[in-house]
């Protein structure tokens, strides 16, 4: 069985050539999610000895590989490559957080990176991505600081004011727009280690979603 479509082929390891570092992380983390070798390859769209060469040095993965077992184990590309993570600061000073800007949106991180959640501070403007239907791996949990959001998920709308929160599964359509004039600041938090910082819930809306026009149900005054 070939690498999943769309993905590069390995590389056959050249003779004489040492055993890849990753070769040992590949068959340690599978391990530790508890996954066998067969359901590791079929969850990864390759066959067991295709995995099996993978996790004995015999063949050298592709990034796609990598990012597709990275997502299968819950883990990062660099731990699979086994790279050595930075000492991370815990305090985030508010005049250390650069704006990123995306779409119209702004964004702070908030939190320290290469976490397994993403904290952020955004600034949702008015009429800014308000179309876009998202769905994506992960939890989502955010928080309103300023102005109202108006926040879809499935048939269901809600407007949210300062003090209000929400957490839900990332897989839920969902829509998120500023309600007022003068947009939204919000707290964000989200689950997807993969995701870069200005690609969280701002994906291209999926054909496969349609906001449905049917009536909802509405929390807040629904304006």
């Amino acid at each position: 069985m070939s690498p999943a479509k769309g993905t590069s082929p390995s590389e056959p390891v050249a003779a004489g050539g040492r055993l890849p570092a990753v070769a040992p992380r590949l068959r340690a983390l599978r391990r530790r999610a508890s996954l066998t070798l067969e359901s590791a390859a079929r969850a990864a769209g390759l066959s067991p000895a295709h995995l099996s060469r993978l996790e004995t040095g015999q063949r050298q993965p592709s990034l796609p590989m990598l990012l597709a077992l990275a997502r299968i184990y819950a883990t990062t590309v660099s731990d699979l490559l086994g790279e050595t993570v930075t000492e991370r600061d815990a305090v985030v000073r508010s005049a250390d957080m650069e704006p990123t800007q995306a779409g119209g949106w702004t964004y702070w991180r908030a939190g320290a990176a290469g976490r397994g959640m993403q904290s952020l501070r955004v600034h949702v403007p008015y009429g800014a991505q308000g179309d876009i239907v998202r769905v994506h791996p992960g939890e989502e949990w955010l928080y309103v600081l300023q102005g109202r959001l108006r926040l879809r998920l499935g048939d269901t709308a809600h407007v949210l004011a300062p003090g209000d929160s929400a957490h839900f599964d990332s897989l839920t359509p969902h829509r998120i727009a500023a309600a007022d004039r003068d947009g939204a600041e919000l707290l964000f938090v989200h689950t997807l280690l993969q995701s870069p910082t200005t690609a969280l819930c701002l994906g291209p809306a999926t054909t496969s979603t349609t906001i449905p026009t049917t009536p909802a149900t509405h929390q807040g005054d629904g304006s």
